[in-house]
């Protein structure tokens, strides 16, 4: 057999692999049957990946439109008219197009579009490559995935607040009292998730951390740190960004003063698949099991984020000890150096 014919078998092979993770997702994640009529959003860099979801979504026996993000127009900063018209008769979403940090307040207002009058669930996934759906997070045990998310989510039931702990030195105190978790492991009208799916998260009380964040992991948009950034929060603001990188501070100190509340925290998230890894593409990282990252920025789609900031963004850290406090005083370790410490639900 020679190269090309071998290319071309492999080629299949992976197509073949990236249908079935697209299945499974559509139908374990967001509920998809052959009443559906699923649209694909999608780019050039990702257009594989936009069409083995089109492919997954007709072998359901659901109708799918894909939609290109037009190149020439980027960075894009509304949904286009294409865009928009073919979301109307829609039922499910997938955005599978690459992430670029300039489009964050695109991205925010093609989802508002999305889940205008809760008729659609969406697959948030900007950043999804090949790779993901053939040997990484979308190719795992969504039986286990949806179990240890759920028992997770119990276990912050009457929480009050939140201390978290990790090795590179972060130690920070949230309010999360009456901001109930959520997780992205099924997707509905009400709440849409990402893909890969394998997070946790809370919108924490705005004024309400103070600590020290280290990020040692990555951060939305920007992928992994060259060197750890020390992250001073009062009253639930960033105050001040240290790092033996200066032009990573001078980047993230810009990145989280686009407007009045990008320095304001929005997000507690905790990573809960087995099958992510860190590789800088945080659509992928905060998935991560063994790690927790906290965002700063828009949380309106999160229940009681009231942050309307145009951007957001993750830091993330490995390793996390995370206590509990609840209503009743009583306090309990969720996860310790990085492992859930819940019982056998």
């Amino acid at each position: 057999m020679s190269d090309q014919q071998l290319d071309s078998q492999r080629f299949v092979e992976n197509l073949q692999k990236m249908v079935h993770a697209a299945r499974e997702a559509l139908v374990h994640v967001l509920d998809t049957t052959a009443s559906d009529r699923v649209l694909v959003v999608t780019d050039e860099a990702s257009r594989v990946v936009g069409e083995a979801f089109a492919r997954a979504a007709e072998a359901i026996g659901a109708n799918s439109e894909m939609v290109l993000l037009p190149e020439s127009e980027r960075p894009l900063q509304e949904p286009t008219p294409a865009m928009l018209s073919a979301l109307r008769p829609c039922t499910v979403v997938i955005n599978a197009f690459s992430a670029r940090s300039e489009e964050t307040p695109f991205r925010i207002r093609w989802i508002k579009a999305v889940l205008e009058g809760h008729k659609r669930r969406l697959g948030h996934a900007p950043g999804i490559t090949p790779d993901m759906m053939i040997s990484g997070p979308m190719n795992i045990d969504y039986g286990e995935l949806v179990r240890n998310a759920n028992a997770a989510i119990r276990a912050f039931e009457n929480a009050v607040s939140v201390r978290i702990t990790a090795p590179a030195g972060t130690d920070i105190e949230l309010n999360i009292e009456g901001r109930p978790f959520q997780s992205d492991v099924h997707i509905t009208t009400e709440h849409f998730g990402n893909l890969p799916c394998g997070e946790i998260w809370c919108a924490p009380v705005e004024d309400g951390a103070n600590g020290v964040i280290v990020c040692d992991g990555s951060i939305g948009d920007l992928g992994k740190v060259p060197a750890p950034l020390r992250i001073e929060v009062e009253n639930g603001r960033i105050v001040n960004l240290q790092s033996d990188d200066a032009d990573l501070v001078e980047k993230v100190w810009d990145l989280s003063h686009i407007d009045e509340e990008a320095s304001v925290v929005g997000e507690l998230g905790i990573g809960l698949n087995p099958g992510a890894r860190i590789t800088g593409n945080l659509l992928e990282d905060e998935k991560a099991f063994r790690t927790a990252h906290i965002a700063f920025g828009n949380n309106e789609d999160m229940t009681g984020g009231r942050n309307r900031s145009k951007t957001h963004r993750d830091f993330l850290f490995h390793r996390p000890t995370i206590e509990v406090t609840y209503k009743d005083g009583s306090k309990r370790v969720l996860m310790r150096d990085g492992n859930l410490t819940l019982p056998n639900e």
